[in-house]
């Protein structure tokens, strides 16, 4: 049977839509299809790659109408792809398939509901106990030291919800943030001293001792206030799992990878370290390896989901090395500044992110007093 020709002008404006699209002819061979179908794997070679997409477009060569629904096919190892797709007749024997791809915004908004709820759940607690507490101290009016005890957990509790809105507030705002439409020179420097600076009462309360290593000349493209936000945030994280007497390290260099030139900022301590069944989920919003000891310190699981998020909006990217018993190092890798201050960033104002900067290569953790260590990462 010979091939049935698709009527003129089809092509023309298959290749102006933005969705993918797909001719089916009547023996439910692909007579044409753009390139986006191809890549969303909606087809394969010739023929319509789902079954549940060819059972739609069967059906609507049989009704003659126009058939629209929203289907979830697999894309790939354990993944789902989630389409808003439209099947129209084309002419008697043709129809086609036009496939929106919602795959990012059905995942965007399992996220907000995700974190919604985490929100609910950690507002829950210290409200919670803020309440309870204020009945207590109520009902002891008449026993003093009662009273005084229940009013330092009342003062914790407010310093833990005080702290959980000052994150959420500071994630809401990075996330609103392209901290690369504006782009400016950031001396790596200063941002290491403001980090730190943030930080040095708690280290001083803790007896751990912190330590400033910025490099010399080093400078990124950026938001400073972003990226001492995210430094500080690791510092912060150092210091509340090392034990007294711990030493922090913050320190910076140079990487050259091929043909870029990259600034690590690395955070080193000595601390408790992290299991290695963890290190896949700390970036996680609210995600906690200690969940005693970080409620206990205020700490809430926002802080490295804010690293995280930093560091790619400055199309870098953050990585771990950690041992139980050995500590940890955090290291934020960033395209170095290599332009004159005066001029834009090439590239840097594009608002689709490039593919993410190296990760650090596997080289051992940086001994704590020596942040210059070069030897092999063990992972």
């Amino acid at each position: 049977m010979p091939q049935v020709a698709v009527p003129d002008g089809v092509s023309q404006m298959l290749g102006v839509l933005r969705s993918a699209g797909v001719v089916v002819g009547p023996l439910d061979e692909v007579l044409q299809s753009t390139e986006e179908a191809r890549v969303l794997g909606l087809v394969r070679g010739s023929r319509v790659a789902h079954r549940e997409l060819l059972e739609l477009v069967r059906q609507v060569r049989t009704e003659r109408r126009v058939h629209s629904l929203d289907l979830t096919l697999p894309r790939g190892q354990d993944q789902e792809g989630h389409f808003a797709v439209r099947v129209a007749p084309l002419t008697e024997e043709l129809c086609v398939i036009l496939a929106e791809d919602r795959t990012t915004a059905v995942r965007l908004e399992a996220i907000r509901r995700d974190f919604v709820t985490n929100v609910s759940h950690e507002l829950k607690t210290p409200i919670g106990a803020i309440s309870l507490l204020s009945e207590a101290v109520v009902e002891a009016a008449d026993d003093p030291d009662t009273v005084r005890s229940f009013a330092g957990r009342m003062q914790h509790e407010s310093a833990r919800l005080t702290g959980l809105v000052a994150q959420i507030i500071q994630l809401s705002g990075v996330q609103a943030d392209d901290p690369l439409l504006s782009p400016r020179r950031v001396e790596v420097g200063e941002v290491l001293a403001e980090a730190v600076d943030v930080c040095r009462v708690d280290a001083d309360d803790r007896g751990i001792t912190l330590t400033v290593v910025p490099g010399e000349d080093l400078a990124v493209v950026g938001d400073e206030t972003q990226l001492a936000m995210a430094v500080s945030n690791l510092v912060r994280n150092a210091v509340l799992y090392s034990e007294p007497g711990g030493r922090v390290v913050v320190s910076a260099r140079r990487r050259q990878e091929e043909d870029d030139s990259l600034v690590e900022i690395r955070v080193t301590d000595n601390g408790i370290g992290i299991a290695q069944a963890d290190l896949k989920r700390i970036f996680e919003r609210f995600y906690r390896v200690d969940y005693a000891r970080s409620r206990a310190n205020g700490g809430n699981g926002l802080g490295l989901s804010i690293v995280k998020h930093i560091a790619a909006a400055h199309r870098g990217v953050v990585d771990v090395w950690s041992k139980p018993g050995q500590g940890s190092t955090f290291t934020i890798s960033l395209p170095e500044h290599s332009v004159d201050e005066s001029e834009p960033a090439p590239g840097f104002a594009d608002p689709e992110p490039p593919p993410p900067a190296p990760a650090a290569p596997k080289s051992a953790r940086p001994d704590p007093a020596d942040p210059d260590s070069e030897k092999e990462l063990e992972r």
